[in-house]
């Protein structure tokens, strides 16, 4: 990026971007980018999941969202080839808005970390 960008417009820009490519027309909110991690991370490419596999894919996205925070580290691959992560540090007991906020720029980290915001 050749211009600092507040977390609001990096986070509109990526919502924008996200929401073109994945959704039929419904802006993506949280919940949304954060299944899309977990369906990236998994590497299996996308297929339609159980509703268990659903939720496992949002635990992996969060536990890879949040390692760089020192909450989690990766483990080990199943023989399903899903990834495991241990905890290593319980996460605080934060506010509703307090944890989006974290969300948020967990988020915008690792698709930067992709090189999502270079132009």
């Amino acid at each position: 990026m050749t211009k600092e960008w507040s977390l609001k417009e990096k986070w509109d820009f990526l919502t924008e971007q996200l929401t073109e490519k994945f959704s039929e027309g419904e802006e993506l909110n949280v919940d949304g980018i954060i299944y899309l991690i977990g369906v990236q991370e998994l590497g299996q490419g996308y297929r339609a999941f159980k509703k268990d596999e659903k939720l496992n894919l949002m635990h992996i996205a969060i536990c890879k969202l949040l390692e760089p925070y020192g909450y989690y580290e990766f483990d080990f691959f199943d023989e399903d080839g899903w990834p495991h992560y241990k905890i290593i540090t319980e996460l605080p007991n934060l506010k509703p808005g307090e944890q989006t906020i974290l969300m948020k720029e967990a988020i915008l980290a690792y698709f930067e970390s992709l090189g999502f915001f270079e132009d």
